[in-house]
């Protein structure tokens, strides 16, 4: 009997789609690979079709000029809100680049998934609307279901209370069977990484006894680090200071040709493969809003909040300051660097801040999103749980 095939599709547009989506493949794969036939798909690029090519980017760039231009930011979600899901869908799908969905629909076709698990809302439009009977699963990763996440599918997860109760309330749209709250499905990687800092520390070639700041703006590397470093070095604080810059290289061989004092560690890194150790090694994580706040919260690092590029933003920033209680909005860079010199002699609110994600510590991972994907499976081809129980 042909396997069932799952497609997961990945959409550049930004990390916080791309590494829940490669934790729920690979955790699916490794539960119930031999079960199904598990497809992973770059979605708008393997085809090579300009149009999708031309699509995407425009997603990117989106999410880019979001980060950088806050009145732009704030207009988008606006109009977004303003126009709703339906209208909303229509614009981006179809009209933003003429002859995308066509191409989209087709390649939809190609890939012939019998269950597509997306992040993206994007890829979610296409399954929905093909002729095949898709069953669909949008993954959000955000703190809520903003218009184009709410898109209509056959089951919605979210991973953050706050977003959960809120789409309760749009009954037209969700309700307890077509919706799960789950735990955030962070990268598995970061299961493997010890929680002890001074491990890490000795592990990546760093000072062990030394304050460790990290500071990432995502895989974009935009926001208010450079200032924070800049005014650090300044200063010449006896701490430990990793700039993680992403793909941002302008931004990395600026730093390369900064002047440093003898008390300040500085080490700049690009898009590091180590990223994970490297925040499970911090005593302080600082960057924008996102989805990047749930890996220093794993590992029990306290985490400033500098920056809401979104609506989308402030909300995630909500979760962890006011519900898991283990981050701080802190957007003044001044105030930033205060704080940090308070923590050289003063651990007190900072070692609270790390208790509370230290708690926070079991809502990680994709095992609880996989089984009750799994099983929504099994409802369209039941043998699949018969061979499970044997």
């Amino acid at each position: 009997m042909k396997k069932p095939r799952v497609v997961f599709p990945f959409t550049e547009a930004g990390m916080g789609h791309i590494m829940p989506l490669r934790s729920l493949a690979d955790t699916f794969e490794r539960k119930y690979g031999d079960k199904v036939e598990i497809v992973r798909s770059n979605f708008f690029t393997e085809t090579n079709d300009s149009r999708l090519i031309a699509l995407e980017n425009i997603m990117r760039n989106f999410v880019i000029s979001q980060n950088k231009n806050p009145s732009f930011s704030k207009a988008s979600m606006i109009a977004m809100d303003f126009f709703g899901t339906e209208l909303d869908s229509w614009v981006c799908m179809q009209a933003a680049v003429p002859g995308s969905n066509k191409a989209a629909l087709k390649h939809m076709e190609e890939l012939d998934p019998d269950m597509l698990v997306t992040t993206h809302w994007a890829t979610n439009y296409y399954a929905e609307n093909s002729e095949k009977d898709i069953i669909t699963v949008v993954y959000c990763p955000d703190a809520h279901f903003n218009p184009l996440f709410s898109y209509s599918c056959d089951l919605a997860l979210i991973s953050m209370e706050g977003g959960y109760e809120k789409a309760l309330q749009n009954r037209r749209r969700f309700n307890e069977n077509n919706l799960k709250l789950v735990p955030f499905c962070i990268r598995n990687e970061a299961f493997e990484i010890p929680l002890d800092k001074k491990e890490n520390r000795r592990v990546l070639g760093l000072n062990e006894d030394k304050f460790t700041i990290v500071l990432a703006e995502g895989g974009y590397g935009i926001g208010k680090m450079q200032e924070i470093c800049e005014k650090i070095i300044a200063k010449d604080l006896p701490v430990t200071l990793i700039p993680c810059c992403g793909k941002n290289e302008e931004l990395l061989k600026h730093f390369a040709s900064l002047p440093v004092g003898k008390n300040t560690e500085f080490k700049p890194q690009g898009f590091t493969e180590s990223i994970l150790r490297y925040i499970a090694s911090a005593d302080l994580f600082c960057g924008k809003s996102g989805n990047i706040i749930a890996e220093p919260t794993f590992f029990g690092v306290p985490s400033f909040i500098t920056k809401h590029a979104t609506t989308i933003e402030k909300e995630i920033a909500q979760n962890y300051v006011e519900r898991v209680k283990c981050a701080l909005n802190v957007f003044d860079t001044d105030e930033i660097v205060g704080k940090i010199e308070t923590y050289l002699t003063d651990r007190t609110e900072l070692d609270m801040l790390s208790q509370n994600a230290i708690a926070h510590h079991e809502n990680f991972g994709a095992e609880k999103s996989v089984d009750i994907i799994f099983d929504l499976l099994c409802t369209r081809f039941p043998h699949l749980k018969e061979d499970n129980a044997e």
